[in-house]
Formats: structure tokens, C-alpha cells, sequence
């Protein structure tokens, strides 16, 4: 009865009404942007999203039912900026269009949708951000088979794939959807089954999830959706081979932009199909925990890895960057390839410095050929375009003078300077173009004969009517009469009331206004009538010569692309250049060895931060053998995590190809980089701080290799003290033991007992942060030594962070009655421990000589000691153990 009521209200709804509702059930998903005229207009329910989230006034519209229809509309010249904020919020829009033009349609317009626009599929500059990808992905899932993954940024082209199987699938798949982070996922119907990736989508990325057909995802749908865009060369056929995972979910992808989109995507033309072997692993808490590309706190830029490296000029290569930092090289000739070329920019600052002047006029060539392609460019993009291609033969000449790199002569190789484009566009689109295609005055004097024709009638036309104008007066002797022009009556002669008497017989009246009179002559009628079709002829004319011009760009969008991809990874490598020349990096040795030594490295973000402060450079030296796992000991805000997160983003810098912050450096290659730092709880999906903590940390025992590099801070410390140490010890020894694991570890730990392990477990060494302790006041010295600390100084953290003193006072007497009630036989075995009794054979302190020199040593504070004083210190014990 409810759909029988439905169907008898559309029959009451006045036609225009009528082919909106049919739009709509068309797009049920979308809020309908309905042209009408110079707005975009909502009627019903997506009137009032609209004017709830846009802040518009809501009206009504009669409709044919007895009530009016709820409506909001928007300019249609400055739509972009309303659907942008819809967009933001989660919404999706189709764009409605009039299929005809209203003056020649006979009854109603024909409308269609000619674009839905959703958060995966912006195209529009002012919706983007410049240097930061913009990707939609397709997931293809089989529980025997594993799974595929597309990505694709329709802005720029850019189009990967990967296929993914064995255990721990999700992971896998989560771990590459951070690389990634999409804003649009469309998902196969197995793949909606995967409640945990569904969780990381909606959670994690704020990611609008669609579900796909089955028959989208299909190899053979696949394979001719590939064979339409990308060409099929024999590096993609054998890259493909054998994975119909991967086939399909390009498959997927492709047919819901065409849904979207309705339009033929062309400037998608190049599928780069990747493995994960190809690349650091960073899973997506060593992303965020590392901060590369934004802080966990704010999600900003500034204070990440990015900020400090990012030097580039252009747009391109700003989202490059991103993606080398996401994607670090486990290469090692192809790091050398970039280490060599930012090693010869470093070398040859004039040539440059030309380079980078060059840059600096480069417009966004991937997203404006997109949007040539795609058919939305107006002519200022064209001018931004032309200006490009005026900038790019600096850039390639400066370019070409680069000696000794074979990477920078490869992308010399691949930039086009594009002088026929530059010239077409120079020749063809007006200096200073307005905004719309409908306003006119889009091409330049002399590109076309008839245009020139129409612009000559116009101007001639607007002389006409002041020489009328003249010659009225004079026959008539009316001083004031004037010829003028509105949209209502078109051209008319006015005369004032008093003069009214005074108009000749050939003067029609017009209109009768308070204090005058209007008319018009057939002179007038027929230059109205030629003016008036000058003026629609010119403007139809100019957009169609327009749309010619910028297909025959679009021609070109494969030289342009690959021109793009060349300038996009020049500046980067530029940016490369600069951050180590402003912050004083240095090439490090990168090879399969193994090895991680580290002299004087630095923490590029502290650094940064740090205006008035000299930063304490650390030493770090790590390989596969006897310096395996390193136990870092000392008190809270020492410099611990700060030391720890250094040494990964020096490892991950140098896998990237950038310089490093370190006076030398030789990285042996790392395939992943794991990190547990800090301590969150998950309370939506019930998990504890401890919880979370521990199924990260099985997380990285199941999934690290011998090769990989763990940055481990406080396990066990979420639990009870026994518990927690416990587990601590068991997780060390399984990372040492060559056995289980056997990679390098960086593990920062409060529990003093595990320094044993030094002694007791293969390839552990301990490592503490230096304090100088003065009292209850302690300073802390950021200097990693050998050894272990035999304090956290806890309570003096606690003051230097600013507990009352009276809590200070009290934490003082707890602590001292808790060390005294501790068991005697405990504290005799420590002292037994930490004095063993000399073997049988070696000489010994005794007497008093040798009493002396311990008096010294227990005395003595190290930390307070100036190397003079140390080295005279040192002298002088070594007289008294000589007479001992």
C-alpha cells in the first residue's frame, strides 16, 4: 500500500519534479546538485542535508503536491567550495546537469548525471591537498587464493597494485592500507567479511567504504578493463601472470569509476604492480609511533620526518617525497642511485640552484593533464599548463650539466620540454582568461579568422549606438535623449517626459516609466538582432574552438605525464639536497652486511626543534653477531625513546636514499622496522593498555625476520612487577637467540634485574643514559654509554616534573622503608653478585695501598668529572695499583 501511495504522489508532481525524482532513485546515495539556470538546486530531503551542513537558507518550491518541496540551492559558478564541505563531511554528490541548451529545447530540458563526486575521486585543486596523494582502492578477497589490492589517484593517473597471501592476511593487507591511507575503498563481497580491515578503515582512516559487485572482480573482467587503459606490454603481462587476485581487484576499481565518473579516465594509463619485498615493512604503529609523515598527537606535518626533509618546489614533488618516506628501498642498488644523484646536486650548487629556479615556476603537470583529460580544465589551467612548459627547458638545460650520476641523466633523458603544447596553448588561449567557459574572451586575437569576424561586429556595433544616438538628437533636437540596452527590452531610445511630445512617428513606444519614456525604432530591432546573435554566435564559437585546443592537448598527456613523473623525482631528489646541506647529513654506507654503525647520530626532528640548544649526538653500533640486542637503562626523560626512535629514522632515511643526521653512518639494510612505544588502550574494541601492548608485541615476534630492527620501550610494565619482568626477559631472550629470531633490538627497560643478561644470553649488551646527580637535583646528560644504570631516579623525575613537596617527602620515606624491609639473604646475594671473589691466580687489591684506591673509587662520581680531571684521576689510581 506504501509503495501504491508512493507511485499515485509522483503521478501528482509537476514534470520538472518528476524527472528529478527519476534522477534521484537513480542515485539514491548521493545529495542531487539539479540544475536550474545559473543554481544547483536540492529539493526534499536532500534540501534539508544540505542546508543543515552548508548553513543555507531553506526554502520551498511548488511541486504539485499540497505541500511545497523543500529547497536549498547553490550557485552553480561557485559550487566547488559547497560540495567540498560536503565531501568533508562524509557526503557524496551527483552533479546533474542540462543535457541541452534551454533556449533551443523544445518542453522540458533533459538532464542527466554527468559526474558523482566522492572523497576518493576528487579532481578539483581547491578540494585537494597539493602535495598529498589522493587514492581510492579496490580489495579483492579469497580465503584460498589471498588478496589483491588497487590503488589509484584519478588526480594525477597514479595506479599500483599488489597481490597478498599465506597467514596473517589482514594484517598484511592493514599493514599496506596505511602505506596508503585511501579515502574510498571499494571491497569485493568476500572482502566485506573481513571485520578486522573493515575496523581499520572506518576507525583508523575515516575511509567511505562501498561494496562492489562480484562480477567486477572477476580475472577475465579484470583483464579487459586492463587491456582498455594501460598498454599491454610484456613487463605487465609477465608482472601479472599467475595473479588473479591482483587482476581482479584492478577490475573492481575500474568499473566503479567508470559508474562514477561516466567518463573514459584516459590520463589512467600506467599500472605499476609491486611486492612487498620490494620495500621496507612498516607496519602501521611504526608509522604512526615514528612519526614520518605527521605527530600522533595533532596528525599535523610540522614535528615529522616530512617536515624536515620536505624542501621541494613543486606539488609533484611533494607528494613524491610522501611516498619514498611510506616506502623506504631495500635495494641496495637502487638507494645508490638516489644516494649518487643527491650526492652530485650536493656537489654542483650553481647548476642547482638553476635547477630549482626552474622548479619553482612548475605547476601541478599531473593533476592539470588529468584534468585536461578528464574534460573539466578551464583556460587558466591551459595558461598554468603553458607557463609549465616555458619553465621546463631551464630546468633540463641546468639539468644536463650533472656528471657522475646515472639516475640524473635517466630523468634528463625523460624530460620533454613540450614546445608545441606551449606553443598551441600561447596561440590559441587568452593572457588573462576568465574563470568560465560560458563568459567568452577565452581565445586570442588572430587564432581564428571567424571569432576575430564576430569580436569586430560587436565592437562595431557598440559605436553604432553612440553614432544613433548622436544623429537622434540632432533630427529630433532632443538634448538629452539616450540609446541604451537591458535584458528585458533589449536596445530602446529614452526620453524624458517633457520631451515626450517631441518623438518622431517612427518611434514605437516601449514603456512608460515616472519621469520618462521609452522606444524603439526598426533600426534598432535589427541591430539588436544582429548584435544579440553576434554576441551567442561568438560565445558557442569560443567554447568549442577551446574544447579542440585542449583535446589536442590531451593527446599528449603520455609525454606530459612522463615529463611530470621525471620533474616530480628531480625535486625530490633536490629536496634531498637541501635538507642535507641546511642540516649538516652525511652520505651513509648502505649494503647487505648487517651491520648499523652510527657515529654521532642525532634525532633529525629534535634537532630541528631545538633553536636554542645544541643536540647531544649518540653513537650506536648494532649487527648479527655479539651486538645484537642492546638493554637501555635510566630514568624517565633521559633521552631513552628519543635515542631509540633516532637510530629507525636514521635506518629509515638511508633506505629512502636521503642523508643522514650522524658524523658517518653504515646501514646495513633492514627489510622491517617494529616499534612498541608508549602505552594506549583500545576501549572500543575491550582491550587494556597491557592488552595492547602485548598483541602488538606478538604482532612483531611473529612477523620480524633476523633482518629486522625492533624498537621495544618498557615491555612488561602494564602488568605486575614479577609478570612484567618476566615477560620482558622472555620477549629479550627470544629476539636475541639466533634460534627463535636473532635480530637487532633497541630495548629500553625500568627493570634493573635484566642487565644479567649481558652475561647470560649471546649478543645482549646493556647501554644506559648518563645522569649527573648533585644531591636530590639531577641533570640529565642525553649521552648513551656502556653499562647499566643503577637507578630510574624516579623521585627526582617526579620533582623536576613539579609534585608538591610534601608527595616528594612522602615518596622519599616509602621508598627508604621498602628498602629496608627487603630481604637481607636478597641484599647479601646482590653484593655477593656484584663483588665475585677473584679467580684463582689473579692479583688482587690489598693492604692499604689497596684500600686506598677503593676509598677513591667509591667516591668517586664520574658523571661531574671534566676530562682533565678524569685523565688525572686516572693517572693517579693507576700509581697507587702499582705499589698495591
Amino acid at each position: 500500500m506504501a509503495k501504491e501511495k508512493q507511485t499515485g504522489e509522483a503521478k501528482k508532481l509537476t514534470p520538472m519534479m518528476q524527472q528529478y525524482m527519476a534522477v534521484k532513485e537513480q542515485n539514491p546515495d548521493a545529495i542531487l546538485f539539479y540544475r536550474l539556470g545559473d543554481f544547483y538546486e536540492m529539493f526534499f530531503e536532500d534540501a534539508k542535508v544540505a542546508s543543515r551542513e552548508l548553513e543555507l537558507t531553506l526554502t520551498g518550491r511548488d511541486c504539485g503536491l499540497p505541500e511545497r518541496a523543500p529547497m536549498c540551492g547553490v550557485p552553480f559558478h561557485s559550487a566547488e567550495s559547497y560540495i567540498a564541505r560536503l565531501i568533508q563531511k562524509g557526503y557524496k554528490v551527483a552533479i546533474c546537469e542540462q543535457m541541452e541548451d534551454p533556449a533551443t529545447a523544445k518542453g522540458l530540458v533533459k538532464r542527466d548525471v554527468i559526474r558523482k563526486i566522492t572523497s576518493g575521486t576528487l579532481l578539483e585543486s581547491t578540494m585537494l591537498d597539493e602535495k598529498r596523494n589522493n587514492f581510492i582502492c579496490a580489495i579483492q578477497w579469497d580465503d584460498t587464493y589471498g588478496a589483491g589490492l588497487c590503488f589509484c589517484d584519478i588526480s594525477t593517473g597514479q595506479t599500483q597494485a599488489i597481490e597478498m597471501f599465506g597467514g596473517g592476511l589482514a594484517g598484511a593487507v592493514i599493514s599496506e592500507l596505511a602505506r596508503f591511507e585511501p579515502r574510498e575503498a571499494v571491497l569485493s563481497p568476500k572482502a566485506m567479511e573481513q571485520e578486522e580491515v573493515i575496523t581499520f578503515l572506518q576507525k583508523r582512516l575515516s575511509c567511505q567504504i562501498e561494496r562492489g559487485e562480484e562480477q567486477d572482480f572477476t580475472e577475465e573482467a579484470g583483464r579487459q578493463w586492463m587491456g582498455k587503459h594501460f598498454e599491454n606490454t610484456p613487463q605487465l603481462q609477465e608482472d601479472t601472470e599467475g595473479r588473479p587476485m591482483l587482476i581482479g581487484a584492478v577490475g573492481g576499481l575500474m568499473a566503479y569509476l567508470h559508474q562514477t565518473q561516466k567518463n573514459d579516465l584516459r590520463q589512467i594509463n600506467r599500472l605499476e604492480v609491486y611486492t612487498k619485498a620490494q620495500f621496507m615493512g612498516l607496519d602501521p604503529a611504526a608509522r604512526r609511533n615514528l612519526e614520518l609523515c605527521q605527530v600522533m598527537r595533532s596528525g599535523e606535518k610540522k614535528g615529522s620526518l616530512l617536515w624536515v626533509l620536505d624542501y621541494t618546489r613543486t606539488a609533484m614533488g611533494g607528494r613524491l617525497l610522501r611516498q619514498w618516506l611510506e616506502k623506504p628501498l631495500v635495494n641496495a642498488a637502487q638507494i645508490a642511485l638516489r644516494q649518487n644523484a643527491v650526492q652530485a646536486l650536493l656537489g654542483d650548487r650553481p647548476r642547482r640552484d638553476g635547477v630549482l629556479e626552474g622548479l619553482r615556476g612548475v605547476f601541478d603537470l599531473e593533476r592539470l593533464i588529468s584534468r585536461v583529460v578528464y574534460g573539466s580544465a578551464n583556460c587558466r589551467d591551459l595558461r598554468s599548463l603553458w607557463q609549465t612548459a616555458c619553465h621546463i627547458p631551464q630546468v633540463k638545460e641546468h639539468l644536463e650539466g650533472f656528471g657522475g650520476s646515472q639516475y640524473l641523466k635517466e630523468l634528463w633523458e625523460e624530460i620533454d620540454c613540450l614546445e608545441d603544447v606551449a606553443d598551441l596553448i600561447d596561440r590559441a588561449i587568452s593572457e588573462e582568461p576568465p574563470f568560465s567557459l560560458r563568459e567568452g574572451n577565452l581565445l586570442r586575437e588572430g587564432f581564428d579568422e571567424k571569432i576575430d569576424q564576430l569580436r569586430d561586429l560587436l565592437k562595431g556595433g557598440k559605436g553604432t549606438l553612440a553614432a544613433i544616438e548622436q544623429r537622434e538628437r540632432e533630427r529630433t533636437g532632443i538634448p538629452k535623449l539616450k540609446v541604451s540596452y537591458n535584458k528585458v527590452f533589449g536596445y530602446y531610445i529614452e526620453i524624458s517626459k517633457s520631451y515626450a511630445d517631441m518623438a518622431p512617428e517612427d518611434y514605437t513606444r516601449r514603456q512608460t516609466l515616472t519621469g520618462s519614456e521609452r522606444f524603439i525604432t526598426p533600426e534598432l530591432k535589427e541591430l539588436e538582432s544582429q548584435m544579440l546573435s553576434a554576441g551567442e554566435q561568438l560565445t558557442a564559437l569560443e567554447y568549442q574552438l577551446f574544447c579542440k585546443v585542449r583535446d589536442k592537448v590531451a593527446m599528449q598527456a603520455h609525454r606530459i605525464q612522463r615529463t611530470a613523473r621525471a620533474v616530480a623525482q628531480l625535486d625530490a631528489l633536490c629536496s634531498f639536497a637541501l635538507a642535507a646541506e641546511k642540516n649538516g647529513y652525511v652520505m651513509p654506507q648502505v649494503d647487505y652486511s648487517g651491520v648499523l654503525d652510527i657515529r654521532e647520530g642525532r634525532h633529525p626532528v629534535v634537532e630541528k626543534m631545538l633553536e636554542d640548544q645544541l643536540f647531544v649526538p649518540n653513537d650506536t653500533y648494532m649487527d648479527q653477531g655479539d651486538d645484537r640486542v642492546s638493554i637501555i637503562t635510566g630514568p624517565n626523560m633521559a633521552g631513552k625513546s628519543t635515542y631509540m626512535r633516532q637510530v629507525a629514522l636514521i635506518v629509515v632515511m638511508a633506505q629512502c636514499g636521503s642523508f643522514v643526521p650522524a658524523k658517518s653512518a653504515h646501514v646495513g639494510i633492514c627489510d622491517q622496522v617494529f616499534t612498541r612505544v608508549g602505552a594506549s588502550d583500545d576501549l572500543t574494541r575491550g582491550q587494556s593498555t597491557f592488552m595492547v601492548e602485548m598483541s602488538e608485541v606478538a604482532d612483531i615476534l611473529q612477523k620480524a625476520t633476523h633482518r629486522s630492527l625492533l624498537i621495544l620501550d618498557e615491555i612488561g610494565r602494564g602488568t605486575s612487577t614479577y609478570d612484567g619482568m618476566a615477560i620482558a626477559r622472555a620477549v629479550l631472550e627470544y629476539t636475541a637467540s639466533k634460534k627463535t629470531l636473532g635480530c637487532k633490538t633497541l630495548f629500553a627497560t625500568h627493570y634493573h634485574e635484566l642487565k644479567e643478561l649481558e652475561s647470560q644470553v649471546s649478543g645482549v649488551k646493556n647501554y644506559n643514559v648518563v645522569v649527573k646527580k648533585r644531591g636530590d637535583d639531577i641533570t640529565f646528560l642525553r649521552k648513551i654509554v656502556p653499562g647499566g644504570a643503577d637507578d630510574s631516579y624516579g623521585i627526582q623525575v617526579a620533582k623536576l616534573a613539579g609534585l608538591p613537596d610534601s608527595v616528594i617527602q612522602r615518596a622519599k620515606q616509602v621508598l627508604q622503608s621498602l628498602l629496608e624491609q627487603a630481604p637481607q639473604q636478597k641484599t647479601e646475594g646482590r653484593k655477593k653478585a656484584s663483588q665475585p671473589e677473584a679467580p684463582e691466580g689473579q692479583m688482587t687489591l690489598g693492604g692499604a695501598m689497596g684500600e686506598e684506591v677503593l676509598e677513591k673509587l667509591r667516591k668517586l662520581e664520574p658523571d661531574t668529572l671534566s676530562p682533565i680531571e678524569g685523565l688525572g684521576l686516572l693517572y693517579e689510581l693507576c700509581k697507587l695499583a702499582k705499589e698495591c
